[in-house]
């Protein structure tokens, strides 16, 4: 089943925790602190795949979450990163956040955006130790990671983009130029998803066609099938308007997904386009169709059932099919890697770790704010907790 929106939930690794360790050996009987740093949680990050075509994966896995950093160890060790978890999703996929607010978009194959930032490790006590602080009981607890809720949603990214009436030969056509095996039959609603074929010339060019539900009347207000699928259209460089020349007044059809376009905005309603009369071998003669729009290249006769003029379509294609549009400069670094962070990655308090328990140092956030900090970093009930100039024992 194609699927082209998905809701996940991400959490990035946690930092490893710093070490509390000193120098230990034979003839060193009070060495220095050496404890090494806990290594970075684990980034969770969305990669555009072309190899992909839709979110179905996402339908069965929601939840992601990076590895956690590595804890440090004695003589300086560094804790190992987490492992990063990398997302492949189609190209064309938007982010957006639990508000509704888009915030990336990977539009071009290779696009990454850092949807959770792994926490930072936390320091070793030898890197505490200062000359009047030579032996330093405590290290820090590594930071938590990032962690929100997204919504994923899929925009089919298409040359050429069949629209038209239910019932039309959309589907039939993209079955005769392509190598899409799409649904066929003498109903209408036969599509209830977008379908994808490839476009082959005799000279290696390529081409993406997309067969997307028939509209009716209403579709920009959320009537019928072709309301979910009306954004498919809007990264096709050129519509090709299916008509069923069989079926009458092939001018009224035209206008009534006209209208759809127009009242749906977001640049199709000024769309190149493409005027296939299909079904002509249920016509005593080919019906004269005149058009006065400047978007309408060219007007196509032909009949999905028997092939004929299919191959001039097909050929045609290419060529009217507009150039593709520069993407932008490689030095822009934000069109390629983006990072989402939905939390400060700053908290206003410090978890250190001792000898004893725990310390905690900076502004002093609420008990249940507390509670959660402090049993993420690993404290059970009993340990010594030291708030300001209190001693607590955890509960």
């Amino acid at each position: 089943m194609f699927s082209d929106r998905a809701r996940i939930h991400v959490q990035a690794g946690r930092g490893g925790d710093g070490a509390l360790s000193f120098r230990r050996e034979k003839y060193v009987p009070k060495g220095g602190p050496d404890g090494g740093d806990g290594g970075r949680g684990g980034d969770v990050v969305l990669v555009a795949n072309s190899d992909l075509r839709d979110l179905s994966r996402f339908r069965r896995e929601r939840w992601f979450k990076g590895g956690r950093g590595g804890h440090g160890g004695g003589s300086g060790k560094h804790g190992a990163d987490g492992e990063r978890i990398e997302l492949p999703v189609p190209v064309g996929t938007q982010v957006f956040d639990a508000d509704g607010n888009l915030i990336v978009d990977l539009a071009h194959p290779g696009a990454q955006a850092v949807l959770g930032r792994g926490g930072q490790g936390g320091r070793g006590n030898r890197r505490f130790a200062t000359p009047t602080r030579q032996t330093p009981r405590f290290a820090e607890v590594g930071s938590p990671g990032d962690e929100a809720d997204f919504e994923l949603r899929l925009k089919l990214l298409a040359d050429a983009a069949l629209v038209g009436l239910p019932n039309a030969g959309k589907s039939s056509l993209l079955a005769r130029i392509s190598n899409a095996k799409p649904k066929v039959a003498d109903y209408p609603f036969t599509t209830l998803e977008p379908v994808l074929g490839t476009v082959d010339a005799p000279d290696g060019r390529q081409l993406v066609a997309a067969d997307v539900p028939g509209l009716i009347e209403g579709a920009s207000e959320g009537v019928g099938l072709g309301h979910e699928f009306l954004a498919h259209l809007e990264r096709a460089r050129l519509l090709v308007h299916v008509i069923d020349a069989a079926a009458g007044d092939p001018a009224e059809q035209f206008r009534t997904i006209d209208r759809e376009l127009a009242a749906y905005g977001a640049g199709l309603e000024t769309r190149p386009q493409l005027l296939v009369l299909n079904k002509l071998d249920l016509l005593p003669e080919e019906p004269t169709f005149e058009l006065a729009d400047e978007r309408v290249q060219r007007v196509f006769g032909l009949s999905c059932a028997t092939g004929a003029g299919v191959d001039e379509f097909r050929r045609a294609l290419f060529g009217l099919v507009p150039e593709t549009e520069e993407r932008p400069s490689e030095d822009d670094a934000l069109a390629d890697f983006l990072v989402y962070r939905p939390t400060p990655s700053a908290r206003a308090f410090k978890i250190l770790k001792t000898d004893r328990g725990f310390r905690v140092t900076g502004r002093v956030p609420e008990a249940e704010e507390l509670d959660e900090a402090l049993r993420a970093a690993g404290a059970k009930s009993g340990d010594e907790v030291e708030v300001g100039d209190e001693v607590l024992e955890f509960q």
